[in-house]
């Protein structure tokens, strides 16, 4: 990861992930418009991570584009490149599997990501755990919101050493976690031993979704 960001490369990624999430909203309670998410990502990737590489800010912005907008790989691979278009992939959920499935994957495949995408997963991990802690959804019990940063911390778990940065920040937002969300963060030991589908831990039933 040695090749500078462009800020006319940075400009043509927002606004292509702009034009692909138009209409799309967050669940957070003010309803953001999506792209927020992907820009605060890109963002925690350069300025809490310290990482200015052209493809991991680039894929940073367009990670959720193939998996949540009809994007198709060609249209990343022509306006970006290849290499952007590797990472994307690598942070795509196959949305035809089962919820609770795609959640377990995450944990099973983290460790397995090129570096870069760590990165990203790191980011996105972070950002979405604290709009869960300081803007959940309306619906969101505290439970369901104590559950998913239980599960983000156990994707985080398979890849620390990738970003000291950004892994204590979401260190941080695991601690203010605790303290707000008034529980116990469980170590991870193995997937096994962590299920995300029937037969969880009691206050893991909450069925899980992304922010």
């Amino acid at each position: 990861m040695n090749r500078p960001i462009q800020l006319n490369d940075l400009i043509d990624a927002i606004i292509f992930a702009g034009q692909k999430h138009r209409g799309q909203i967050r669940k957070d309670q003010q309803g953001s418009p999506y792209i927020t998410h992907p820009v605060a990502v890109a963002q925690k990737v350069l300025e809490k991570g310290r990482v200015g590489d052209r493809n991991v800010l680039l894929a940073a912005l367009l990670h959720d584009t193939i998996e949540d907008t009809p994007t198709t790989p060609d249209e990343i691979r022509d306006q970006f490149g290849q290499d952007v278009l590797s990472i994307v992939l690598e942070l795509t959920d196959d949305k035809s599997l089962p919820k609770d499935q795609r959640k377990q994957l995450q944990i099973l495949h983290a460790s397995s990501l090129s570096h870069a995408a760590k990165i990203i997963k790191l980011a996105d991990k972070l950002v979405n755990c604290q709009d869960i802690l300081h803007s959940p959804p309306k619906d969101w019990s505290l439970e369901r919101r104590r559950d998913y940063i239980q599960w983000a911390a156990d994707v985080v778990a398979q890849i620390r050493g990738t970003n000291l940065p950004l892994e204590s920040a979401f260190d941080t937002m695991l601690a203010e976690a605790e303290t707000e969300l008034s529980f116990q963060l469980e170590p991870f030991e193995t997937v096994s031993n962590r299920p995300w589908g029937p037969g969880r831990p009691k206050w893991n039933q909450a069925q899980h979704q992304d922010c």
